[in-house]
């Protein structure tokens, strides 16, 4: 029987963390969270990553950080921005850097879980 994949979120928002946990959860998918970009390194899963749903600004390490120290370690794990700071010039960046998606908070469930779909689809 195939792993059920799992999604990691990271966003220092608690209760957007939760409730995404609840919404993708409600899909059939394994979530963790995390409240920033060094307790998702610390926690050694980025292994076992199959998509990584990333906030923009938080406190220490910003998310474009962790998608560019991720890239570096040769690790690609696909990355779903979802940001109330969504300015062109970051979004750009982070698609250039080969993020899957850049949505805007609030953003509409079916346009993460197609994002989530389009991550965990292999290329």
């Amino acid at each position: 029987m195939p792993r059920v994949p799992l999604i990691v979120i990271v966003d220092d928002d608690d209760s957007l963390r939760d409730s995404l946990d609840n919404l993708i959860r409600s899909v059939g998918f394994r979530v963790e969270g995390f409240a920033s970009a060094e307790a998702f390194l610390q926690s050694q899963r980025a292994p076992e990553t199959a998509c990584l749903i990333l906030d923009v600004r938080m406190p220490g390490m910003s998310g474009l950080e962790l998608q560019q120290q991720l890239g570096a370690a040769n690790g690609h794990i696909p990355i779903i921005f979802v940001t109330a700071y969504a300015d062109d010039d970051v979004r750009a960046r982070a698609l250039a850097a080969g993020a899957v998606a850049f949505l805007s908070k609030p953003c509409r469930e079916e346009d993460l879980l197609t994002a989530i779909e389009v991550a965990l689809t292999p290329s």
